[in-house]
C-alpha cells in the first residue's frame, strides 16, 4: 500500500474516532459532524490505497487475506456511514470505528501472499467477491449494533443512566438500525451468490460444483431471514432478536475463517 495513502487513511480514521468520542461524551454537535467528514475522507483515502495495492501486486485487492481484510474494513466503514446518514444518528460511530481501524491495521501488518494462486478475473467474479464481503461487513455492523442494544438495555434496567447513555440511540432505533444493516447484508449476499454461479457457469459450463462454502452461505441466508422474521414479532423484538443476531454473526465468522481456510477450494479469502 502506498505509504502516503496509508498515513492519510490512518489519520482520518483515528481523527474520526476521536471526534465521535467527543460527540458521545460531550454532546458537541460539531464534533459529530467532524467525525462524519473525517470518516468520509478516510473512505476516499482508503479506496485509493486499495487501488495502489492492487497496482503494486498486479492483481485485485482481495487477492489474499491482507487485501480481503482491508476491503472488509473499507466496506464496514462505508456501510456504517450510509446507515448513519439514513438514520441520522452519529453516536454509534465511536463503537464502530475501532473495528474499522482494527481491520485496516491488521491488513497492513499481514504481508502480501505473493505465492498465492493467480486470482480469477471477470466482472461477475469481481462483483461476486465485493458483494460477499459487503454482506459480511453489514452483518458485522448489525452484530455491533446488537451488542450496543444489550449493553444499553442492561444499563437502563440497572438505572445507571448518564449523559453517554442518553446520547445513544433509543432501543427501538438500535433495533431498526440492526435490521437495516441485516437487510443490506441479505441483498448483497443473495446477489453476490447469484453472480458467483453465473461466473462459474461461464468458466466451466456447469453452474454447480460442490464447495462447503455453498452450504454455509445457505445457512447464513436462512439464519438472517429467520432473524428478520422474528425481529418483527412482538415477542422476539429487542433483546432476544439482538442475541439471535449475535449468534448469526458467529456463523459468519465461522464461514469467513474456518470454512474458507480449511475446507473451501475456491473461497479462501472471501
Amino acid at each position: 500500500m502506498n505509504h502516503l495513502f496509508f498515513l492519510l487513511t490512518l489519520a482520518a480514521y483515528v481523527g474520526s474516532f476521536a471526534a465521535y468520542i467527543g460527540y458521545l461524551v460531550a454532546g458537541r454537535e460539531w464534533s459529530g459532524r467532524l467525525g462524519s467528514l473525517l470518516l468520509a475522507a478516510g473512505l476516499v483515502a482508503h479506496y485509493f490505497a486499495l487501488l495502489e495495492r492492487a497496482r503494486g501486486l498486479h492483481t485485485v485487492p482481495y487477492h489474499d487475506l491482507s487485501g480481503s481484510m482491508s476491503l472488509f474494513g473499507w466496506l464496514l466503514a462505508l456501510t456504517y456511514l450510509s446507515l448513519e446518514l439514513f438514520h441520522r444518528q452519529r453516536s454509534v460511530g465511536a463503537f464502530v470505528l475501532p473495528f474499522v481501524l482494527a481491520f485496516f491495521l491488521f491488513a497492513q501488518l499481514s504481508p502480501p501472499d505473493r505465492l498465492a494462486a493467480p486470482p480469477a478475473t471477470g466482472v461477475a467474479f469481481a462483483f461476486h467477491v465485493t458483494l460477499s464481503i459487503l454482506a459480511y461487513a453489514a452483518f458485522g455492523l448489525s452484530c455491533v449494533l446488537s451488542l450496543i442494544y444489550l449493553g444499553e438495555q442492561r444499563l437502563l434496567h440497572q438505572h445507571r443512566v448518564g449523559d453517554v447513555v442518553w446520547r445513544l440511540p433509543s432501543l427501538d432505533l438500535l433495533d431498526r438500525m440492526s435490521q437495516s444493516s441485516v437487510l443490506v447484508g441479505l441483498i448483497s449476499i443473495a446477489i453476490g451468490t447469484v453472480l458467483g454461479f453465473v461466473w462459474v457457469d461461464r468458466l466451466t459450463g456447469n453452474v454447480w460444483h460442490y464447495d462447503p462454502k455453498y452450504v454455509v452461505t445457505l445457512l447464513v441466508l436462512v439464519a438472517y431471514v429467520f432473524y428478520l422474521r422474528l425481529a418483527r414479532n412482538p415477542g422476539w423484538r429487542g433483546a432476544r432478536a439482538s442475541q439471535l443476531c449475535i449468534f448469526n454473526f458467529a456463523i459468519v465468522i465461522f464461514s469467513f475463517t474456518v470454512v474458507n481456510l480449511f475446507f473451501s477450494r475456491s473461497h479462501r479469502y472471501f
